[in-house]
């Protein structure tokens, strides 16, 4: 079991939140073991007892990646997609799934001719966001094959001294497959199932050292770890947009240094799985089977989505959407 000491360990200096204060986990690895247990209704024998056939895998998921098909949203179903506790994960569908051109050229157009978000109108003295993440931590069965995982959405109100509130709400389970989903169910089957959404988890952020984001687009690169590559780089961008709440001007920088990066694949028009339209592109990783993918506002320039995926066979490893930016006063 990897626990975030080790991880760090092992990362070394190429761990990009080394000097990053943690706070505490959304949810104990004690109770995502006992909520993955009681989400079961479909009737069966359950074999060996869930505690003792699993293992958490907690921390950044190492490798991810995936070629892509279907659009699920949030909390719905495809045709293809059963009905009942916990949903299926799909990839999102892209309007260039065979051969994609190069990211750089259409990056370089949407960083000419985006727009003021509504937050570039806002002061306040709090950064907000809303976000929801899936994959991180999952639970694996002792087969190593069949994961679940809780997505949790959270709502961030920090100042610029670090402090302010985090609210945490753990939602419905969902899962890479259907194989998942069907060896959860029938390990868990006769316990009691879970009913209602859970009240948030308020937690107060303490005092910390929040470097401001620099106005001067040549400090990017080094930012973003371009030089690392980019799956490197995607996962910076996700990292900045999570945390500050980006002005236009960076924004746009922002999609001129990925421009420049080798490997990123223009994919074109897509929809994210909060339902809104964007325009995406991936970073293949085919020594590692991965890809990463990144969802833009085609019109402001903000990222939407981050995601990584298996690429074969395809399937999520992990998201996130990025709901809902803001400069407030106020928290909660």
């Amino acid at each position: 079991m990897f626990g975030a000491e080790r991880t760090r360990t092992l990362l070394g200096p190429a761990d990009p939140a080394r000097n990053a204060a943690v706070g505490p986990p959304p949810v104990s690895a004690r109770e995502l073991i006992d909520r993955a247990g009681a989400t079961e209704t479909v009737a069966g024998r359950r074999r060996v007892r869930p505690t003792r056939r699993l293992v958490l895998a907690a921390g950044t998921l190492a490798v991810a990646a995936g070629a892509v098909t279907v659009l699920q949203p949030f909390g719905g179903a495809t045709p293809d997609t059963p009905r009942g506790p916990g949903s299926v994960l799909v990839p999102v569908a892209y309007q260039f799934d065979a051969d994609p051109p190069a990211a750089g050229p259409q990056l370089r157009m949407l960083a000419d001719k985006i727009e003021d978000a509504a937050y570039d109108h806002q002061i306040g003295r709090y950064m907000y966001h809303h976000t929801k993440v899936w994959g991180d931590p999952v639970m694996t069965a002792a087969d190593g094959r069949h994961q679940v995982a809780f997505p949790h959405e959270t709502k961030i109100w920090q100042a610029a001294d670090g402090t302010g509130n985090q609210a945490t709400v753990q939602l419905e389970p969902e899962y890479p497959d259907q194989e998942s989903r069907d060896y959860w169910q029938r390990e868990s089957a006769g316990r009691p199932a879970v009913t209602g959404t859970p009240a948030p988890s308020v937690i107060p952020l303490p005092p910390m050292e929040i470097r401001p984001l620099s106005a001067d687009p040549s400090e990017l690169p080094e930012l973003l770890k371009v030089e690392h590559g980019a799956g490197a780089a995607s996962k910076e961008v996700s990292t900045l947009y999570g945390r500050y709440v980006v002005p236009r001007a960076t924004r746009a920088a922002v999609l001129r240094v990925l421009a420049d990066v080798h490997g990123f694949r223009w994919r074109g028009q897509v929809t994210d799985r909060a339902g809104r339209n964007g325009v995406a592109v991936t970073f293949d990783d085919r020594e590692h089977d991965a890809q990463s993918l990144l969802i833009f506002d085609p019109n402001t320039g903000d990222l939407l989505a981050h995601e990584r995926l298996t690429l074969s066979p395809a399937r999520i490893s992990s998201y996130k959407v990025i709901l809902d930016v803001a400069w407030t006063d106020r928290v909660g």
